[in-house]
C-alpha cells in the first residue's frame, strides 16, 4: 500500500493490467471498462479478478454510453450491475442519473440503497447539473461519500473557482474529489487553489493499434494504457503535498 498522505490518488482503469499497476501505489482503483467513452461497467471477469486487489476497488456503474437520464431499463441494469459489485465484495461503487438537468433523486436512492454498506461516489454528471451546490447538498443526504468533479470545466485546471466553492460548501460533509485532466505537473497547483486532497487521473499513456486493426474498425489510431510510471510520478507528487502541509 502507498505510504500514509494526507493526499489521496484513485486511479481509473479498464483493463488487469491496469489492477496489477496501481498495486502499492495508489489509494483506490475506479474500475471500468471503454475509458474512451468516459467509462462503463467493467465486465463480470474484471469484477473477479478485482477480488485479488490489495488496492479498494470501486466499481463505475454506467450501463451504456451518451447521457445520464436513464429509463426503467438502464435504471434495472445499473440495480443488478451493483448487486454483482456487491456480492464481488469490492469497496465502492460510482454511480449518476439525472433528470432536466438535475439529480433524480428516486434512482439515486434506490442505488444507494442497492449498495448497502459500500461507498459511494457520484460520477461527473454532477459537471452537467444546473445548480451544482443544491446538488451538493442532496447528494450529502442521500448518504454518498465522494463526489467527482471537474468544477464543471471540460479540464479541472479550468474549473479551480468552482471546486474551491464547493470545497468551501463540502464543509467536512462530503469528500470532493477532483478529475479530468489532473497530472502530477498541476495538481500542486491544484491543491493551492481549491484547498481538495483528494484526486482522480487515468495516468495513462496512448499505444499505437495496427493497421490491420484499425481497417477492421476494431481499433483507433492508439488507444491508451494505464502507465505506472505516471501513477508514480502522480503518488509521489501527492506525498510531497502532504509532507510540505505537515511540515
Amino acid at each position: 500500500m502507498p505510504p500514509s498522505s494526507t493526499f489521496s490518488l484513485e486511479v481509473c482503469v479498464d483493463s488487469a493490467a491496469g489492477m496489477a499497476a496501481c498495486q502499492g501505489r495508489a489509494d483506490r482503483i475506479e474500475l471500468c471498462s471503454a475509458l474512451e467513452l468516459g467509462g462503463l461497467t467493467p465486465t463480470a471477469g474484471l469484477l473477479a479478478l478485482a477480488r485479488n486487489s490489495q488496492v479498494p476497488v470501486h466499481v463505475m456503474i454506467r450501463p451504456r454510453a451518451g447521457d445520464f437520464a436513464y429509463d426503467d431499463h438502464d435504471i434495472a441494469t445499473c440495480l443488478m450491475d451493483i448487486s454483482a459489485a456487491r456480492a464481488a465484495g469490492l469497496a465502492g461503487v460510482v454511480v449518476g442519473v439525472s433528470k432536466d438537468e438535475k439529480l433524480d433523486r428516486l434512482a439515486l436512492h434506490e442505488m444507494r440503497a442497492a449498495a448497502g454498506d459500500m461507498a459511494c461516489t457520484l460520477h461527473r454528471v454532477f459537471d452537467v447539473l444546473d445548480d451544482p451546490l443544491r446538488a451538493l447538498d442532496t447528494v450529502v443526504k442521500l448518504g454518498f461519500t465522494r463526489i467527482l468533479t471537474s468544477g464543471g470545466a471540460l479540464r479541472a485546471p479550468d474549473g479551480l473557482a468552482v471546486l474551491a466553492g464547493l470545497q468551501r460548501a463540502a464543509a467536512g460533509r462530503i469528500t470532493v474529489m477532483v478529475g479530468s485532466g489532473v497530472t502530477a505537473q498541476n495538481v500542486a497547483k491544484i491543491a493551492a487553489q481549491t484547498g481538495i486532497c483528494d484526486y482522480h487521473a487515468s495516468c495513462s499513456s496512448p499505444v499505437l493499434q495496427g493497421d490491420l486493426e484499425q481497417r477492421f474498425g476494431f481499433a483507433a489510431g492508439t488507444r491508451n494504457i494505464t502507465d505506472a510510471g505516471k501513477i508514480m510520478q502522480m503518488r509521489a507528487a501527492l506525498d510531497a503535498l502532504s509532507s510540505r502541509k505537515q511540515s
